[in-house]
């Protein structure tokens, strides 16, 4: 009989979700060079965790978590005067704060790989890259505990931007990530 059903829900959005991860990282393939280095879909050691691109470039690195969520992301501010301000991650009207946080993790262990290999002096950024999700005209890109939440074209932007380090050091920063991180 579960051989005729359909599969779990689970499955159905693991599968949706690495549709964004494939179109995301056809993306980023695109903008390798002598100073720009991607790696996808890479383990975190001793978690069943994984990274889902880390772009090397000459502004620093990149940590990016690709989903593929249907609704518009958005920020939402509570709080304030009598209250703790608090920022809620909503894609539609789905609270998806965890989200920053994991990212945050993965920042934290890429941090950690480079301090352990003496590559320090590197800024390492976080991003959030909803992949057709409902973004506005204009505008829309915004940042939530530090991670920037955005659509693959401003990524790429970012990625883009001119930066302190040279094409050597990207090289070396690249090779001691895809050391630390192994392929899944």
């Amino acid at each position: 009989m579960l051989a005729l059903s359909e599969d779990p829900q689970s499955t159905k959005a693991w599968a949706v979700g690495a549709v964004g991860e494939e179109k995301l990282g056809r993306r980023l393939d695109g903008l390798k060079s002598d100073n720009i280095y991607v790696l996808h879909d890479r383990l975190i050691p001793g978690t069943k965790a994984n990274i889902d691109h880390i772009v090397v470039c000459s502004s620093g690195v990149f940590v990016i978590d690709a989903k593929k969520y249907k609704g518009r992301p958005s920020l939402r501010v509570e709080g304030g005067f009598l209250r703790e301000r608090t920022e809620k991650l909503m894609v539609g009207s789905r609270d998806c704060t965890k989200l920053a946080e994991g990212v945050h993790k993965q920042m934290a262990r890429v941090t950690t790989a480079l301090a352990n290999a003496n590559v320090v002096d590197v800024q390492v950024a976080g991003m959030l890259c909803f992949v057709e999700a409902d973004w506005p005209l204009l505008g829309g890109e915004f940042a939530i505990s530090g991670i920037d939440v955005l659509w693959p074209r401003r990524a790429v932007h970012l990625i883009r931007k001119p930066g302190p380090i040279d094409a050597s050091t990207s090289q070396r920063i690249f090779r001691t990530l895809a050391g630390a991180f192994p392929a899944a």
